[in-house]
């Protein structure tokens, strides 16, 4: 998927349906030259409703519709007869879409499974008609209700990526590289920061016919949970994926600073990302041999498994797609 067109972030105005009015009828025929109140109700309001599809990736189709306007309820009529609902709208969506209040960032809810509905914004209610209103004391009541006016809200769309592996690093740390090699996606690669600048998803196909999802989500920098350098925007992505993939160079000045640093921006963003099961790669190790790697160890940050790979030389590819399948599974079991 090209880089224009995924997009992971909109802002659309919600126009659900205004209920429709009650009605004030009397029942009237040949026989029954004045009969008792049988005013129907109105119609309710239409819905604007998310709804999950697993075969949707992106927010693409909500981009340029700006405007989502539901269908008003119909009146209701004599007879009690109620009118028809007005017509919901149903915008489909990625799985791993929140819907958030665009004025105050309130968080309304996650989409989360295939053909999971929620409503985004609820419909106007219906009149009474002015056979409710019938009493001992008022038999023939001459009212009935208006329906409820609609809602207009802006509301935004964000998309979290479902993914079973996270890639975490800074800025060209070869996260991109990796992702090209493992996998058949076809993210842009370059020799500059910031050259990823929309997450890319891609399937490893490991042993036995198994697979499992990458995420490369764009470098994260210093004080990203602060929202520096599109910070925000990258790291909601890491929220779901299973388990996260730190990349450090082995040139790095130092690796565990740079670990320590990672791993504060997330603390930072959402202290619960510290808890998911994480892997550290030392990349570009082409460089290095066997002497010099055993000089690196001492370095590495403790209590976390590590593993020397070089994406362009294709080393330390398997034994690094055996330590992902471990640990995804450890956290499925």
């Amino acid at each position: 998927m090209s880089g224009q067109n995924f997009v992971d972030y909109v802002k659309i105005c919600c126009r659900s349906g205004a209920g429709g009015a009650g009605s004030a009828h009397f029942h009237r025929d040949k026989r029954t030259p004045k009969g008792g109140p049988d005013g129907g109700d109105g119609g309710r309001g239409g819905h604007i409703i998310l709804r999950g599809n697993s075969n949707v990736w992106t927010l693409l189709a909500l981009k340029y519709r700006k405007h989502v306007i539901a269908g008003k309820g119909a009146n209701g009529s004599g007879g009690h007869k109620s009118g028809a609902y007005g017509e919901d709208i149903i915008l489909d969506v990625p799985l791993g879409t929140v819907a958030k209040d665009a004025e105050t960032g309130e968080i309304h809810f996650e989409i989360t499974e295939h053909d999971q509905q929620r409503i985004i914004v609820s419909g106007g209610r219906g009149g009474l008609g002015n056979s409710h209103f019938k009493s001992p004391t008022n038999q023939m009541p001459r009212y009935a209700q208006p329906g409820e006016l609609g809602k207009e809200e802006w509301k935004v769309l964000e998309l979290k990526l479902l993914a079973d592996v996270g890639l975490v690093g800074f800025p060209n740390a070869g996260k991109s590289t990796l992702l090209s090699v493992v996998t058949a996606a076809k993210p842009k690669i370059a020799n500059y920061a910031f050259t990823t600048l929309v997450p890319n998803l891609g399937i490893v196909q490991y042993r036995d016919s198994r697979s499992f999802v990458i995420a490369d989500i764009p470098g994260i920098i210093e004080n990203a949970h602060q929202g520096k350098g599109l910070g925000h925007r990258f790291l909601r992505h890491i929220e779901r994926n299973a388990t996260l993939l730190f990349m450090i160079p082995c040139d790095s000045e130092n690796i565990k600073k740079e670990f320590e640093i990672l791993l504060n921006e997330l603390k930072m963003f959402n202290p619960e990302l510290i808890h998911k099961p994480r892997v550290l790669a030392i990349t570009k190790c082409d460089m290095l041999d066997e002497e010099l790697k055993e000089l690196l160890r001492p370095e590495l940050p403790d209590s976390i498994p590590h593993v020397f790979i070089s994406s362009v030389a294709q080393m330390g590819l398997n034994e690094l797609k055996d330590l992902l399948w471990q640990t995804i599974n450890k956290t499925t079991v």
